[in-house]
């Protein structure tokens, strides 16, 4: 279709005819979604990491697929960029686009595919409630049918799915801790915790990156053995200190307090309370580091951040994503004096306060 041209006096004005293409997309952006979940749960990226190039017959072949539509499936993944082919039909070879042999090989220390594990098991059912949670302002995950005080004591209670979601928090910000390890100036610090570290991913890249500094991974008594292991697996057990403890009730003693995706997790006088309890473990000149989806103040730009405070509605009793005017306002109240903004990998930042 042409565009069409008028005129408003002498100077003429042409008008692009509306295009649904994007609505479209996002309307059943899930095809795209449940596609590339599906190719993380049949191990398609690893083994194409292990073999680099496989005809299509072999990948149907590994991956135990029926004839039906296993090449729609993988020229799906071609024509979304996940994946790259040489020649077409049953013969025609694929490998992993760069990004995929990078982020998607469960064997690598970059594996980001956690995170879509957990959207595939657990994420993907749950926001199918989303209206319902919008209407009532209630979690729509495991909390619905088991209420508990504390979220995270019914995520913990099944070791399986508490290690999906340990996993799932690495993979979801291991960008972002790896450029906030080689960005953020360490040399006037000595120590760092990383309060609610989870599987300890953040203190391993902080480890590996600058040996001399010592790091203390604080969570729940739970996930200690994981932490751990997953440490130790690193390499860095001699740097990284495994703590068990409450952030609620106290942080440990360190130069750097930093929270990666904990802060939205909460309401905001529980924000405020462990945003305090970050101010008393530092000393003057310490900084306090927030690693999350920080939303643009506009509230227009960070569509990530946005549907992430959306899946804290999901997911939490309170919970919900920030601006950085706001973490400037909650941490200048907790007697901060400065605060600063350093943009790490895609939708995510560091919002940093000193004392």
């Amino acid at each position: 279709m042409e565009p069409t041209t008028f005129k408003i006096t002498d100077k003429p004005v042409t008008k692009t005819p509306l295009n649904p293409e994007h609505i479209m997309q996002i309307g059943l952006g899930f095809w795209a979604s449940k596609t590339l979940l599906t190719a993380i749960k049949f191990q398609l990226f690893t083994t194409l990491a292990e073999k680099p190039s496989l005809t299509a017959a072999q990948i149907r072949e590994k991956l135990k697929l029926n004839e039906r539509s296993y090449l729609d499936f993988l020229d799906a993944l071609v024509s979304l960029n996940f994946l790259r082919r040489e020649g077409t039909g049953k013969d025609s070879h694929y490998s992993n686009s760069a990004e995929s042999e990078l982020f998607l090989d469960k064997k690598k220390p970059t594996y980001i595919g956690g995170i879509l594990e957990m959207a595939d098991h657990r994420l993907y059912k749950y926001w199918g409630n989303l209206e319902e949670g919008l209407l009532t302002g209630q979690p729509q995950n495991e909390i619905k049918e088991n209420p508990t005080e504390n979220s995270f004591v019914e995520l913990y209670s099944n070791p399986e799915r508490m290690k999906e979601f340990l996993l799932a928090m690495a993979g979801i910000q291991m960008g972002a801790f790896i450029s906030f390890a080689s960005q953020f100036d360490f040399s006037k610090y000595k120590t760092v915790c990383d309060a609610g570290g989870a599987i300890g991913a953040l203190s391993v890249q902080i480890a590996k990156q600058h040996p001399a500094l010592k790091c203390i991974s604080l969570d729940m008594p739970q996930v200690a053995a994981v932490s751990k292991a997953f440490i130790q697996e690193h390499g860095v057990s001699k740097q990284v200190e495994v703590v068990s403890g409450n952030f609620f009730e106290r942080i440990p003693n360190a130069d750097v307090v930093i929270m990666g995706n904990i802060l939205h997790d909460w309401s905001d006088s529980e924000k405020m309370q462990l945003i305090k309890n970050a101010y008393d473990a530092l000393p003057p000149g310490g900084a306090f580091v927030c690693i999350e989806n920080i939303i643009d103040d506009d509230r227009r730009k960070n569509t990530f951040g946005l549907l992430m405070s959306l899946n804290m509605l999901i997911e939490t009793k309170a919970g919900r994503d920030f601006t950085f005017n706001e973490f400037t306002g909650w941490t200048k109240k907790a007697g901060f004096s400065r605060q600063e903004f350093m943009a790490l990998a895609g939708p995510t930042g560091a919002a940093i306060a000193y004392k």
